[in-house]
């Protein structure tokens, strides 16, 4: 049996007035993921276990089989796992953004206007967290570039017990009372202050205003922690793997996991993304051999977080678009292959942040049709069958072992 996963980050949310009373999803055009749904189980899973923060970090996780009540140490040990930067057990990392804050001469005052710098490219944003590196970096604090605005701090030695706020839960917001709290604050408000003095007057900065484009002015950080310890996917469920994202951080959890992450040109995490080279070579690792590969499409999530209904559609289709590509793929390939598509979190346009909410989920098994007449996939449609996975880690088994 082969097992394909295909996560469409973000792209659960709430029925929209503008949509006449449906979600995205319900509003796009689907027919592959009805199609499935059609034939295949539909069902709810929690895949934020209760008091833990809804991000991709913990639901993508528990979708990869992972209790993070177990095994989450923090958002960017992951993604230093996958710039390959190796963390001692006493660093502490730390999710370094390049953000666009309002112009106000007082630091407190400025608001959140983008926290990812208008998209900022990984060429433009690793020229100025190198900057930011030579000017504001040490022996105990060193910055590393990452992808688009995604970047790292990492603190030898540094405090454990900082209280820090994702920039994209406070799109519009004025910052003052979001900044660093608790161990560490001081340091790290400094270090976000002072890049605020040197970056809009970059050079890299001065090209992008002449286009148009959102400076990015200073640096944010987030996402804290240590290097977990995990258990490898084979040595869990027998099935050898790899994954497919542009993302730092789920490459980072495949590392950790010990599955194989493909590199790809051309995947931004954004609609404009190479997604057909995504399918080519997620079959490709069936090819080789693969038992296992984890799809993870971003662009959902993106849209949402930039408060673009139109976006989130068009990526919700792009994301339909893929699993028809990977469907006819394996069809020709294998007579047995089992595929899961879901969201790992629902991330609301009305409050461009993500939820705790369930999320839906189809799991299709070539060869076992079922007949579920007029069924679609859709957040209503799933939460319906009354079928629901309570622990989100358990899912996976679910789609391994049935």
């Amino acid at each position: 049996m082969k097992y394909l996963v295909l996560i469409g980050d973000g792209m659960a949310d709430e029925k929209i007035v503008e949509l006449g009373g449906k979600t995205p999803i319900q509003y796009a055009n689907t027919p592959n993921m009805d199609r499935i749904a059609a034939k295949g189980t539909l069902g709810m899973a929690a895949t934020v276990p209760e008091g833990f923060p809804p991000g991709s970090d913990v639901a993508n996780l528990s979708v990869m089989g992972y209790d993070p009540r177990l095994y989450y140490s923090g958002r960017s040990p992951l993604e230093a796992a996958s710039i390959g930067v190796e963390l001692d057990d006493d660093d502490v990392a730390f999710r370094c953004n390049l953000v666009t804050l309002s112009e106000e001469e007082v630091y407190e005052e400025k608001t959140m206007v983008d926290y990812s710098s208008d998209e900022i490219t990984s060429q433009e944003s690793g020229v100025l967290i190198r900057e930011v590196n030579a000017r504001l970096g040490n022996d105990a604090l060193h910055f590393y570039p990452g992808f688009g605005f995604r970047h790292l701090l990492v603190w030898k030695g540094g405090p454990d017990g900082s209280r820090l706020t994702p920039p994209h839960d406070i799109s519009g917001r004025v910052i003052g009372p979001h900044l660093p709290e608790g161990e560490g604050a001081e340091t790290l408000t400094r270090l976000m202050k002072e890049s605020n003095k040197f970056l809009p007057g970059h050079a890299v900065n001065a090209k992008r205003k002449e286009s148009g484009l959102r400076p990015a002015n200073s640096v944010w950080f987030w996402g804290k922690g240590k290097k977990p310890a995990m258990p490898g996917f084979y040595d869990k469920y027998r099935v050898s793997g790899s994954v497919i994202s542009a993302v730092d951080l789920i490459k980072g959890i495949g590392i950790y996991a010990g599955l194989d992450v493909v590199e790809l040109e051309g995947v931004t995490g954004t609609v404009h993304t190479n997604y057909r080279g995504k399918v080519r070579a997620a079959l490709e690792e069936f090819d080789k051999g693969r038992d296992f590969v984890y799809v993870h499409v971003e662009a959902p999530d993106a849209a949402s977080h930039r408060g673009e209904l139109d976006t989130k559609i068009r990526a919700i289709e792009m994301v339909d678009e893929m699993l028809g590509m990977l469907l006819e793929g394996l069809d020709r390939r294998f007579k047995n292959y089992r595929v899961m598509l879901l969201p790992d979190h629902p991330t609301p346009l009305a409050t461009l942040t993500h939820s705790d909410s369930p999320v839906p989920f189809v799991v299709y098994t070539k060869g076992l049709d079922k007949k579920n007449e007029n069924a679609a996939y859709d957040e209503e449609a799933a939460e319906k069958t009354g079928f629901i996975i309570k622990n989100g880690h358990e899912l996976m088994d679910y789609f391994i072992h049935g």
